[in-house]
């Protein structure tokens, strides 16, 4: 549903969901991209195999391997709801149709996040994945793991993964969902970021790269980071890719598969299809961060206060649900929300040379860019109030909190806007 006026709204919060009652109907707008809601139109594993046995661009995977030696299949980590436990098992399948014989290695894309847990692995592929095939967790602070490849688009620095450099055969599988700065996920990022060295992500996400106007949600064209993506995947010869796109319930409502530009470019527009929606101003926004996994920090929660401030007007007021399970997100990120006022975090990484860049300060530099400009309260249990507002935040216990809080600063007629899911719409117009 696009838009619509309910006296009562869920917000997906760590694995279930905040309720928050608004009093009389019509009290609040509503908005949704149509993805949340949209019904898979058949099982999920007839919609990955369909993908796979029609690939865009492409010969069919199986094709691919069939005189290959050795095949990497670089996938999510713990941070993205990647269904793994279904495609991989079907892209492994495929690989092995004509060559049972050929040597995989799956290769965790962790970019610069913490390592996967055992557990979390286990989690994510399977007992039978776990057990049965190699799996290497990226670690993009191995510099002895990395090879070096010139320089990107940009001026960045490419250094890899040496694992996709020696293969026979990369594929690469992941989601698409709107992104705050490179657009969309999926494609092309599972190398870049996903399996390149510190120094390659942080050149890519540069203060330059990040300030840039096409470095935005939905935005490809004339994007420099999305450009040096594909310039990436390109360069380590990226030869198939399978991708999904989940609804609201994180199951598979569409799966594209075959090159890495064209195939993602269809799940592209499908996914724009789904979860554009026209801007409208808001006194009062709030929003959560898709739940588990992607709300377990607070690293990971731009995407969704980027989407509310689109709707926040000049000075609205932004409440965002992040249970932030996992806490933080990284001490690079933690110092630099601390080290001064939005403004003063801002004139300070925009000193900073690409080269440079502090690991996690993109994150930093787009709230700075927020909090500029809006009030954002935040409903977490994973924070305590004091971290909370040293994080220049203001702390709410509960969302009927926060929201009396926003109606206390803005009015009480304060127009409300929510939008249960910010990472999966897009703002238009």
């Amino acid at each position: 549903m696009a838009a619509d006026a309910r006296d009562v709204v869920r917000i997906p919060y760590g694995h279930g969901h905040l309720e928050l009652a608004l009093g009389e109907k019509g009290s609040a707008r509503v908005i949704e991209g149509d993805i949340a809601s949209v019904e898979p139109p058949a099982p999920a594993d007839e919609l990955v195999r369909r993908a796979l046995e029609r690939p865009t661009g492409t010969p069919r995977l199986s094709e691919l391997a069939r005189d290959a030696r050795s095949a990497v299949i670089v996938t999510s980590d713990h941070t993205r709801a990647m269904p793994s436990s279904l495609t991989m098992p079907l892209l492994l399948e495929e690989l092995r149709r004509e060559n049972p014989d050929i040597e995989v290695t799956i290769l965790v894309a962790t970019g610069l996040h913490r390592a996967t847990t055992p557990d979390e692995l286990r989690d994510r592929f399977g007992d039978a994945v776990v057990d049965r095939e190699r799996i290497v967790v990226h670690d993009a602070f191995d510099a002895s793991a990395c090879v070096d490849l010139g320089t990107l688009p940009s001026g960045a620095c490419f250094q890899v993964n040496r694992l996709v450099t020696t293969c026979d055969l990369l594929v690469a599988e992941g989601f698409i969902e709107p992104h705050f700065f490179a657009g969309f996920s999926g494609g092309r990022k599972s190398i870049l970021p996903g399996v390149c060295s510190e120094r390659t992500v942080k050149e890519n996400h540069s203060y330059r790269a990040i300030a840039s106007e096409r470095a935005r949600t939905a935005v490809l064209a004339g994007n420099p980071i999305h450009e040096d993506m594909v310039e990436a995947a390109r360069r380590v010869s990226v030869a198939f890719i399978l991708n999904v796109a989940l609804n609201g319930a994180k199951q598979v409502v569409g799966a594209w598969a075959g090159d890495v530009e064209r195939a993602h470019e269809e799940g592209v527009a499908f996914v724009r299809r789904l979860t554009e929606r026209p801007v409208e101003a808001g006194d009062i926004v709030i929003t959560g961060n898709g739940g588990h996994p992607l709300d377990q920090n607070l690293y990971q929660s731009p995407k969704a206060a980027s989407t509310a401030a689109a709707f926040a007007g000049e000075d609205g007021v932004i409440i965002l649900c992040c249970s932030c399970s996992d806490g933080v997100g990284g001490t690079h990120f933690q110092e630099l929300m601390q080290s001064g006022t939005p403004e003063q975090i801002d004139e300070r990484l925009a000193a900073i040379p690409a080269d440079q860049t502090i690991p996690e300060q993109w994150c930093a530099q787009i709230y700075a860019r927020i909090l500029r400009r809006h009030r954002l309260i935040l409903v977490s249990d994973g924070l305590g109030p004091d971290l909370v507002a040293r994080l220049n935040m203001t702390p709410a216990p509960t969302l009927a909190d926060a929201l009396a809080l926003a109606r206390r600063l803005k009015g009480p007629d304060a127009r409300v806007i929510v939008i249960p899911d910010g990472v999966n719409v897009v703002p238009a117009g």
